[in-house]
């Protein structure tokens, strides 16, 4: 270990955190500063996996058929990594943003948006394999432990995020988790997940020209400032043309060819294809509804149901625009709906509480609104829970409630604030 290293990972850190040092990249070999021990590591991923999927649209459970699949070709990437002991877990996302996340311990996810853009398995694998460096190489780990140096604590009451007006409110590890999720990552660690993802991409047996290929496209997407992309993987994964270049150095160094899959592609991703055109549907019906226009909103909402009756997410949309005429009734069933479709999923669950206070069902809304903050915490969950609990002259249980939202700062924290004080005077 040189000087400069040892002192970087000794003077600074024990002053500041007793729990420091130094420890070796498992993947490259090289030292680096180790604030968070791996049982750590592996229990932050496993807690915070399910609520960061959920602040990042949920599951696509459409089509767990697709879900198997890219667990398949992970797992044949993980197997030959630097790290193949780790607890690794692939999930697909219901999101139309292209993207794709790995947090501490093998947790990775990608967005259903991300997965049309690919060909074939093979471009799928450099992108899974990519994250999977990610989470070897700690990347995630790393990026906790210099907000802490900077300011220990400061993830843990919320945050913004973008397309989730719920986001702002997010609190604990619910929080932390997305924070590591949309966080960029630095153009060392790119670079390092570019070059030994393609490393575990030959070893596994595809052709890592796929992830030169993928690196040129987002390149020229990036250049002709590709919306969808710059919210997504752009956002946390920053293209270059240094990247491209290296990449192609590499594949020219080791050999291209190998496992493309395009045709086994092609037919996993059929169901999702079939139903592209109601997500599209709900995406320029949320857009109408952006825009104040709620009557077309419904009408392409209305469309996007009679293509795909199962997804709970078009039932939560079409609520809000009933919600917002103030068809309280049928904002209710369109709630109840998406909640039985996916009982799991916090925003639906938010959703049906907050139209059921409206309706003044104050069980219906305290069950909902207990049951979302079971998986991911917000403020407003909490607010409203202290509101119901005021109603009901749970005095102390209100008291407790609007003591935790008040806590986590903006308008609901003052709100909290100025009725905690009622409660008290």
């Amino acid at each position: 270990m040189n000087q400069y290293l040892l002192q970087r990972c000794i003077a600074p850190v024990v002053v500041a955190l007793s729990l420091a040092g130094c420890s070796v990249n498992p993947v490259t070999g090289e030292s680096q500063l180790s604030l968070i021990p791996e049982n750590q590591e592996l229990s932050m991923g496993a807690e915070q996996y399910t609520p960061t999927q959920q602040t990042q649209g949920g599951q696509f459970y459409l089509d767990p058929e697709l879900t198997l699949y890219v667990r398949e070709v992970g797992q044949k990437l993980a197997e030959v990594s630097d790290r193949p002991d780790l607890p690794y877990e692939f999930v697909v996302l219901n999101s139309s943003t292209p993207n794709a996340w790995a947090l501490p311990g093998g947790k990775i996810a990608i967005n259903r948006g991300l997965l049309t853009k690919f060909d074939d398995e093979a471009q799928l694998a450099s992108v899974l394999g990519h994250e999977i460096v990610h989470a070897a190489a700690r990347h995630s780990v790393q990026r906790m432990q210099q907000g802490m140096l900077i300011s220990a604590g400061v993830a843990g009451l919320g945050f913004a995020l973008s397309d989730n007006e719920w986001a702002g409110v997010l609190m604990g590890g619910a929080a932390i988790g997305a924070q590591l999720a949309l966080a960029q990552y630095s153009q060392s660690d790119e670079l390092e997940s570019d070059y030994y993802g393609i490393l575990y991409m030959k070893k596994a047996g595809y052709d890592p020209t796929a992830a030169v290929e993928l690196q040129q496209l987002f390149l020229e997407l990036s250049e002709g400032r590709d919306s969808s992309f710059i919210q997504g993987m752009f956002a946390t994964h920053p293209p270059s043309a240094k990247r491209v270049q290296r990449n192609r150095e590499l594949v020219d160094e080791i050999g291209a060819g190998g496992y493309r899959g395009e045709d086994v592609y092609k037919r996993k991703l059929a169901t999702l294809r079939k139903l592209q055109p109601a997500y599209d549907a709900h995406d320029e019906a949320r857009k109408l509804a952006s825009e104040d226009n709620m009557d077309a909103a419904l009408k392409k909402i209305n469309e996007a149901i009679r293509l795909a009756p199962d997804e709970a997410m078009f039932y939560t949309l079409r609520g809000r625009i009933y919600k917002e005429q103030e068809k309280l009734q049928q904002a209710s069933d369109d709630f109840d709906k998406a909640v039985s479709l996916y009982p799991e999923m916090f925003v639906y669950r938010i959703y049906n509480g907050l139209n059921a206070l409206e309706l003044k069902n104050l069980d219906k809304a305290r069950t909902n609104l207990e049951r979302a903050n079971q998986v991911v915490p917000t403020s407003i969950a909490y607010l409203r829970l202290g509101d119901i609990a005021a109603r009901q002259n749970r005095r102390d249980e209100a008291i407790a409630y609007y003591t935790k939202v008040a806590e986590a700062g903006g308008d609901i924290a003052k709100e909290a604030q100025q009725k905690l004080q009622a409660l008290r005077n």
